[in-house]
């Protein structure tokens, strides 16, 4: 999962000025991370048709790396396939859904943030480091290409920290928590990642400092904090 955490600071930011991918090892990765940022910006809509046709035009690649990267949208719960209907966006979850995310993340990030901080090796640790930083260095530019970085580099915090609680079961549940990223689809604003860098930040600190029960109430903290500003897009949207 460590290649969502790449550079996407190429992606356009007018969905109809989408320019053609950088030049990068792999295409596959690329046309991911281009779709994962356009769905998590609501460049494509929720509900919204995918035309692969448009998207070879748009992304000057064949169908084949588009229609792996929508097949892997689809297992993460971003992108729905019809028979005979194709792609389409996936629809924001239901508050129950958001609810019981919710519910589960309280009861397993905590612990699992205090069992990283005394298993982690030091190259988990040095990634959650720049992971961090690089969320920091998102808040200085505005873009909606810049908020779909954001979003993929949160992800991926968690999911060190998940990796690195030495516990595959913790880690394999949480790894299924793809429609974490659904979240970011709700609200784009500076408050979301402002206040996401800086618990983050409180995260690595106690994480860096071998304190596990700091870094097990910070983990707490920043969830029901998460939680707390996403709700009212949620009921808004009844």
């Amino acid at each position: 999962m460590s290649r969502r955490f790449s550079e996407l600071s190429n992606l356009a930011s007018d969905r109809n000025e989408r320019p053609l991918l950088p030049n990068r090892n792999s295409v596959g990765d690329d046309v991911y991370e281009a779709l994962l940022t356009q769905l998590i910006t609501l460049k494509i809509a929720p509900g919204e048709r995918i035309a692969v046709d448009a998207l070879v035009r748009e992304l000057g690649v064949s169908q084949t790396p588009i229609r792996a990267a929508l097949i892997r949208l689809e297992t993460e719960g971003l992108v729905a396939r019809k028979h005979n209907a194709g792609f389409s966006a996936a629809p924001i979850p239901s508050g129950d859904r958001f609810r019981d995310l919710y519910e589960f993340r309280l009861l397993m990030e905590p612990a699992a943030a205090a069992l990283a901080t005394e298993r982690m090796t030091t190259p988990q640790r040095a990634e959650l480091a720049d992971v961090g930083h690089a969320m920091e260095a998102c808040l200085k530019d505005e873009s909606a290409a810049s908020y779909g970085r954001f979003a993929v580099l949160d992800a991926r915090f968690h999911e060190i920290i998940a990796e690195g609680c030495g516990n595959e079961i913790i880690a394999e549940a949480l790894g299924r928590l793809y429609t974490h990223m659904h979240l970011f689809r709700l609200r784009h604003h500076e408050t979301v990642t402002e206040g996401a860098v800086m618990e983050h930040a409180r995260i690595l600190k106690a994480i860096a400092a071998g304190e596990a029960n700091a870094a097990s109430a910070a983990m707490r903290e920043h969830i029901a904090l998460s939680r707390d500003r996403m709700e009212p897009f949620y009921r808004a949207r009844k």
